[in-house]
C-alpha cells in the first residue's frame, strides 16, 4: 500500500491486558502507551494500531499499511527459540507472540518498511532464527542501567557498527538511549546483522534488508526522532532490496506460516 496523503500509515503492534478506568475494573482491553503514536505522528506518519489477531489476516493487514512497528512489552515465550524459561523469564502474551511474529514474517516478505522496539526486535530476530539470553545480568552483570527503576526508564550509550544503515542514521560516535530490557539478542537470526553494541557488549540494534531495524531501546521516549523517521521517509521508498524472508526452522511449528 501507498498512503493517499503525503503522511504514510504506520500500524503499531498493542499489549492485550486487563486494566482499569472509570467505573470499570480489570476490563480486558487492547493499550498502547500514548508515546508511541505520538512518535509516528511526530515523525510524518499516521499511526494505527494493531491488536492482536488471528495469524492468518497478517498478510492482508500489513498490504493495507505503508510501514510497521512491533512495540515492546512482555518476555518472548521461550518455547519459539527452542528453550525452556529462565526464572526471571515472564511470558505472558502467546496471543501477541502468534500475531506478532505474523505480522513480522509478512512485513519481511513484503519488503514493508519494518522498525522493532525492544521486544519487537527480540521478537524479529527469533522469527529470523535467532535466540535471546533470558536474563541479561546473568551474562553482563549490573554495571549499565539496561533496565531502570520500576516505572522508570534507564538511560546508556550505544555505539553504531559503521557501514550500517543504523550509522547512516546516527552517525556519532555513540548515542545516549532510553531502555528498559533484561533479555537480548544471543544468536543471530538469519539475514540480519548487528548494528550497535553497548559497552558492554550487549546487542542494542539490528537490521536487515531494504528497512528492517531493530532496536532494543525505546525511541519513543526520548527526543530522538531519526529513526522513526527513517521509517516513515522508508515508505516512501520500499521496496528498496530483496524482501528479506524469514528462514524456515524447527521453532516454525509454533511460529505462524507466512
Amino acid at each position: 500500500m501507498r498512503a493517499m496523503t503525503s503522511r504514510p500509515v504506520i500500524g503499531i503492534s498493542t499489549y492485550l491486558n486487563d486494566a482499569a478506568w472509570g467505573r470499570w475494573d480489570l476490563m480486558r482491553s487492547v493499550l498502547l502507551p500514548v508515546r508511541y503514536p505520538e512518535l509516528v505522528r511526530e515523525a510524518g506518519g499516521i499511526a494505527v494500531m494493531l491488536p492482536p489477531d488471528a495469524p492468518e489476516h497478517a498478510a492482508a493487514v500489513v498490504a493495507r499499511l505503508d510501514g510497521l512497528v512491533i512495540a515492546g512489552g512482555e518476555d518472548v515465550d521461550p518455547a519459539l527459540y527452542g528453550e525452556l524459561p529462565h526464572p526471571r523469564t515472564v511470558a505472558t502474551a502467546a496471543a501477541r507472540d502468534l500475531w506478532e511474529a505474523a505480522l513480522i514474517r509478512a512485513a519481511l516478505a513484503a519488503g514493508t518498511p519494518l522498525l522493532g522496539i525492544c521486544r519487537g526486535m527480540q521478537l524479529l530476530n527469533v522469527v529470523c532464527g535467532g535466540s535471546l539470553v533470558q536474563h541479561l545480568p546473568d551474562v553482563v552483570g549490573e554495571r549499565l542501567s539496561h533496565i531502570g527503576e520500576p516505572g522508570e526508564y534507564g538511560r546508556h550509550a550505544v555505539r553504531p557498527v559503521a557501514g550500517t544503515l543504523l550509522a547512516d542514521l546516527l552517525p556519532e560516535e555513540s548515542v545516549v538511549v532510553p531502555t528498559y530490557h533484561h533479555q537480548a539478542v544471543a544468536r543471530l537470526g538469519e539475514g540480519l546483522t548487528v548494528s550497535a553494541y553497548a559497552e558492554d557488549g550487549t546487542v542494542e540494534a539490528v537490521e536487515g534488508a531494504g528497512f528492517t531495524v531493530g532496536v532494543q531501546w525505546h525511541p519513543e521516549q526520548g527526543e530522538d526522532l531519526r529513526v522513526a523517521r527513517a521509517l516513515v521517509n522508508a515508505t516512501r521508498l520500499a521496496p528498496l532490496t530483496a524482501p528479506l524472508t524469514a528462514p524456515a526452522t524447527a521453532e516454525d511449528a509454533a511460529l505462524p506460516s507466512r
